[in-house]
């Protein structure tokens, strides 16, 4: 199913910020977040929650909170002291379309709006404050040093230097599979499962899926175009930036996300039918060109 229409919805609901202090920060988070994109995120929240009995109502708002944190973290990633990203979904990059203050100020606003989100109401009773509070805590630690952030460190302290395979998969584990993780493992928590074999199923398909996502990313880098991929083509390459394809050569690097997208399958395989959703999901992860 395609649940690019639903979380278009709700974040478009979300997004008229009451008492926002400006109106210019207001148009910055819209911006950024509305100007399309795969949805990757928050689709692997809805399927891996309906997969396990989650309704649709009770994902949305985790679908948004992971989709606000990764546009954060694309506002943040593109500005000058970080990548220098000048575009970004085939459209100039927040800080360029508004400034490099504002853009600083829109990203810290999606953080927390996504927090507020996920959190939900004060009204909420047990047991569904505490499932929130435990959503609260699996993403926060995942977009943290552990995971996001700490991945990022790594990225920039890596720029120009040789790392070997083992460093290069801790760094993408950490700045990008860690946030496609926490998607899956929302999906599951919002459906009441927390621990246990399928939980773990599901740890396991989403680190095999999170680092094929990134390998793509490298190989596309390289063989794709700027109109294609809608951010600049090269850019990790001109920046002198370890990664798949520098380290294992392109077929090398395909061969790469070919095992990590075989991981995810396997993991999967013991859902049956609830699995298909998630498997297909894998397949594009490894076969997407944008």
């Amino acid at each position: 199913m395609d649940y690019r229409a639903r979380i278009e919805a709700v974040l478009d609901r979300a997004l008229p910020i009451p008492e926002a202090g400006s109106q210019r920060l207001t148009e910055a988070m819209r911006y950024s977040v509305l100007g399309g994109g795969k949805r990757l995120r928050p689709t692997l929240v809805y399927t891996a929650g309906v997969a396990l009995g989650a309704s649709l109502d009770a994902l949305d708002d985790p679908a948004a909170a992971v989709e606000l944190i990764h546009v954060y973290s694309l506002v943040h990633d593109d500005l000058p002291a970080m990548d220098d990203d000048d575009l970004r979904r085939g459209r100039p990059s927040c800080h360029r379309a508004f400034d490099e203050a504002t853009a600083i100020l829109a990203g810290d606003a999606l953080q927390a709006l996504a927090f507020e989100i996920l959190a939900g109401p004060e009204s909420l009773a047990e047991p569904e404050a505490l499932r929130r509070l435990t959503m609260c805590r699996l993403l926060a630690h995942r977009i943290g040093t552990v995971g996001m952030a700490g991945g990022q460190a790594i990225d920039l302290e890596s720029v120009g230097k040789r790392i070997d395979l083992a460093a290069l998969q801790d760094m993408h584990r950490r700045k990008t599979g860690a946030l496609i993780e926490a998607s899956v493992l929302l999906g599951a928590v919002a459906a009441g499962v927390t621990s246990g074999p399928t939980y773990r199923a599901l740890q396991d398909y989403s680190a095999a899926i999170g680092l094929a996502f990134q390998i793509q990313d490298d190989i596309l880098d390289v063989t794709g175009t700027t109109d294609a991929i809608g951010k600049i083509a090269g850019a990790d390459a001109a920046l002198d930036k370890p990664t798949y394809t520098s380290l294992l050569g392109l077929d090398g690097a395909r061969r790469a996300a070919a095992e990590q997208h075989d991981r995810a399958l396997a993991a999967v395989a013991p859902l049956g039918a609830a699995g298909q959703g998630l498997a297909k999901l894998a397949d594009f992860v490894v076969g997407r060109a944008s």
